[in-house]
Order: C-alpha cells, then sequence, then structure tokens
C-alpha cells in the first residue's frame, strides 16, 4: 500500500499548484480546527515510530514538549547521510509540500513556534526545491503569524549543512545548526526539555513528519492497522548494491525480507546470490542469507 509515494511521480508535484490539487494543506486545515491536544492523540494512536533509524515513537516524542509560553523549536533532519540511503532525497525533491504540511501539524500538536529543516549540503536541487516551496508556503499564508487565522504562529527556515556524517546525530545536528562543530551531546539533559539554543526541541526526520498528514487524513486508529502491532505504518526503503531493480521502494511494515529483496528489487543478477545483506544503516548487523524469510521491521532494522 503506498502511503507517501501514492502519485509521487505527478508532474509539477513540488509546486503548491499540484500538490493543492491533490487535496495538499486539506490535513493542515483540519488540524487547525481541532484542538492540539486531539492531533497528539492521533499521532499517539498511529503509535508511528521515527523512520530516522532509532525507531522512538513520534507521538511520545511530542508529548515530551513542555507547556508554556517559551520559545519551542521543531527541527527536521533531512541530513540523510547513512550511506547506502536516499529515500527523504526523492521526497524532498518531488513532494516538499508534504514535508511542509507535515510540519505544521507537528507544530501545531506540539505549540511550537520555530521550525528549521536541516539538509545536507550535497543536496543542492532538493535544497533548491524545498526553499520555493517554503517561498510558496510563506506567501500563501500557512506559516507565519496566527496560520490561517488559527493560534499557530509559525517561523519555518532551511539550513544548509556541510557534509558531516556525525551531523546525522540528533544532539551533533544541533550544535551544528547552532553554529558550533558538530559533536553529539550527553544525554541528559534531552532535545525535547534542552535543545536547539537550550529549548525545548522535537527532533523528527523527513520521512517521519511528512507521515503526519496522512495519519490525520487516516485517523491514528486506522493507520496502526497497516504494518504490525509494534511497527505500524508503512516504511520507505532503499535497495542498492546488486540486485536488478535498485530503488525506493514503499512497503508495508513486516513483509518478509525476501519479498522486498527478489520481488519489488528484482534480487541479485543471473548467477549470483545474496550471501551478505544490511538491513539499516552501516551500523545495522550484517545478515546472511539464511535471514533472508526475517520480517522486515524495526526489530530486524536493529
Amino acid at each position: 500500500m503506498e502511503v507517501l509515494y501514492k502519485d509521487l511521480d505527478e508532474p509539477g508535484l513540488n509546486t503548491m499548484a499540484v500538490y493543492e490539487k491533490r487535496g495538499g494543506y486539506k490535513m493542515l486545515r483540519k488540524a487547525l480546527k481541532m484542538e492540539p491536544q486531539k492531533v497528539l492523540e492521533e499521532m499517539l494512536a498511529s503509535n508511528v515510530r521515527g523512520r530516522g533509524g532509532a525507531g522512538f515513537a513520534m507521538g511520545k516524542k511530542m508529548s515530551f514538549i513542555p507547556k508554556g509560553a517559551m520559545d519551542k523549536y521543531l527541527v527536521c533532519n533531512a541530513d540523510e547521510s547513512e550511506p547506502g540511503t536516499f529515500k527523504d532525497r526523492e521526497l524532498l525533491q518531488k513532494s516538499p509540500h508534504m514535508l511542509i504540511e507535515g510540519m505544521l501539524i507537528a507544530a501545531y500538536a506540539g505549540g511550537i513556534n520555530r521550525a528549521f529543516i536541516y539538509i545536507r549540503g550535497e543536496y543542492e536541487l532538493q535544497a533548491q526545491r524545498l526553499e520555493a516551496a517554503l517561498d510558496e508556503a510563506k506567501a500563501a499564508g500557512y506559516i507565519g503569524d496566527r496560520v490561517l487565522g488559527s493560534d499557530l504562529s509559525l517561523t519555518m527556515w532551511v539550513h544548509r549543512g556541510a557534509g558531516a556524517y556525525i551531523c546525522g546525530e540528533e544532539t551533533a545536528l544541533l550544535d551544528s545548526l547552532e553554529g558550533k562543530r558538530g559533536n553529539p551531546r550527553l544525554k541528559p539533559p534531552f532535545p525535547a526539555n534542552q535543545g536547539l539554543y537550550q529549548g525545548p526541541t522535537l527532533i523528527n526526520n523527513v520521512e517521519t513528519l511528512a507521515t503526519a498528514p496522512h495519519i490525520l487524513r487516516m485517523g491514528g486508529a486506522e493507520y496502526a492497522k497497516l504494518g504490525t502491532a509494534g511497527s505500524t505504518g508503512t516504511k520507505l526503503v532503499s535497495v542498492s548494491g546488486h540486485v536488478k531493480r535498485p530503488g525506493n521502494f514503499e512497503i508495508e511494515l513486516g513483509i518478509p525480507s525476501r519479498e522486498l529483496i527478489y520481488d519489488l528489487a528484482g534480487g541479485p543478477p543471473e548467477g549470483r546470490e545474496i550471501l551478505f545483506w544490511f538491513p539499516g544503516g552501516s551500523s545495522s548487523p550484517v545478515l546472511t542469507k539464511d535471514d533472508i524469510d526475517l520480517p522486515y521491521d524495526f526489530d530486524s532494522m536493529a
């Protein structure tokens, strides 16, 4: 079932005109008519886990943001520096407004008023598309003071990184965003309490935040029916190496890894067989051909 990648190749989807024609920003309007707590409850009900690798539940992360009138920050991790990953790049390039809408919904649910998208420096085209989409969203009144007449006021900026692998780690990213050398911070304190500029901060990656409008559209409980109980929803997976059809695929979590590698990616070229494979990034375990029938979910990627 395609959720994020549905109609992703429609020409001009990166523009507001085409995105709105497909129903874009309707879920933002829906969210703004709800109480922030009700939006948060939908995210909690979805049980969607962060798609950046750690797999921490997005709704729980949102719930940790303290209440109050202080500046609060939303940071989108678009660094995507893990070797072999290129799924977020496709979302950023083809549907940047989906990410922006997801960030607006997350900001409303968390009472957040400052947002940043930290994108890797090598993503030149993607950064240009994102900046153009931000300009469109600001001109349309989706970003700024009292968005669409609601209580949400939000600034949003694109920040380009310099290609440091370590800045894919969320606290190193925060240091880099503050203009420092990107070094991981000791925890605690956690970003939800003391993150960017020492303020409460919600950090999620592109895929996670882009899912927010779809959760609101489907309803959190309905979204949770996709995938498995511990790994709900769909997942974007980058497949590369010795396969016939390398690329990005959207799968329902929990499918056999064999289906992903052999059916979707076409399996290895004739005369070759898979001996070893990585289910996630370079820090994931190396699996063998004997593991090819494992379910593809957060447990197998860990």
